[in-house]
């Protein structure tokens, strides 16, 4: 199969993009990732995935081709994922403060994971992209609930400051959509992304 550039350097994508299988590169894409929180959330995790790639692409472009194909450059991909609540978009907290105003306006409440793909096909030149939304439903949190989770360090580096993977499973009693897409990586829409787009699997 051909190689892919991950435009991100997200664990848990290069996790499912090795149970897919699938070859890839990491380059992370060095752009701006701030956003105004009031704007429609899809929108907003959709240009932010949009603006990785294109930076990556960019960068590519600018190599010299024996760099570019080393890189394996024909394919580039990029995700960004975003909460919502009542109309405020959440991403990654600066700071151990913000994580638990973020982790106390979940406790009993539902809100909206956002993860936004898109995909660079090099030979076409052209972009794709594609949004998914899940909920994730909180039981209500005290205190000390939102300290101990803070404690861990889980908080850290994930949108809404919290990772369904890890202990947040402890507070989270349902949940609507992908799981995967909510760990960072649609599994299913992306495969038919990929698919859709000419990917050659097995080739």
């Amino acid at each position: 199969m051909e190689p892919i550039i991950l435009a991100s350097g997200s664990p848990r994508r290069e996790e499912y993009f090795r149970l897919l299988g699938l070859p890839f590169n990491t380059l992370p894409s060095p752009v701006n990732e701030d956003f105004d929180n009031t704007h429609d959330p899809r929108l907003v995790a959709q240009e932010l995935a949009l603006r990785k790639v294109k930076k990556v692409v960019e960068i590519l472009e600018a190599e010299p081709p024996p760099a570019s194909a080393k890189a394996g450059g024909t394919w580039v991909f990029g995700a960004d994922t975003l909460i919502s609540l009542n109309g405020t978009i959440y991403g990654k907290a600066l700071d151990r403060k913000e994580a638990g105003r973020m982790l106390l306006a979940f406790g009993g409440n539902t809100h909206e994971v956002v993860t936004a793909m898109a995909l660079y096909n090099g030979r076409s030149k052209n972009t794709d992209s594609r949004v998914v939304v899940s909920s994730v439903s909180f039981a209500p949190l005290a205190p000390g609930e939102i300290e101990w989770y803070l404690d861990s360090g889980e908080w850290q580096d994930a949108a809404g400051a919290y990772k369904i993977q890890g202990l947040a499973s402890c507070f989270i009693t349902r949940i609507e959509g992908s799981y995967s897409s909510i760990v960072g990586l649609p599994l299913r829409e992306f495969y038919v992304m990929l698919r859709d787009n000419g990917y050659p699997f097995g080739g």
